[in-house]
């Protein structure tokens, strides 16, 4: 995930989803790697797959609110990019569910 994060912070997007990818087929449940994964897709503006990731992600978080949280916010943002305003607010609610 380090070098995923590295990455992409040095604009260098398809090598950072390249690795998560890789990263994935070793730890295929791994909530973490989904949502970096979904937050790396989403800044290729694959919206689409960024929201598909994040709801991945959602499916192994388990009891962790602090990421569930997070992957509706990223799924809000991707909705709202897509011009899914209805289904953004719904997300937005989901992730306020989770901040408590």
């Amino acid at each position: 995930m380090d070098s995923a994060r590295a990455d992409t912070a040095g604009g260098r997007l398809a090598n950072a989803a390249a690795t998560l990818e890789r990263a994935l087929r070793i730890e295929p449940r791994n909530p973490r790697l989904w949502s970096e994964l979904a937050r790396v897709r989403f800044q290729q503006r694959d919206y689409a797959q960024a929201e598909s990731t994040a709801l991945r992600s959602e499916s192994w978080a388990g009891t962790d609110n602090l990421l569930r949280a997070d992957n509706w916010r990223l799924i809000a943002a991707a909705r709202e990019a897509r011009g899914n305003s209805d289904g953004a607010r719904q997300a937005r609610e989901a992730a306020s569910r989770f901040e408590k």
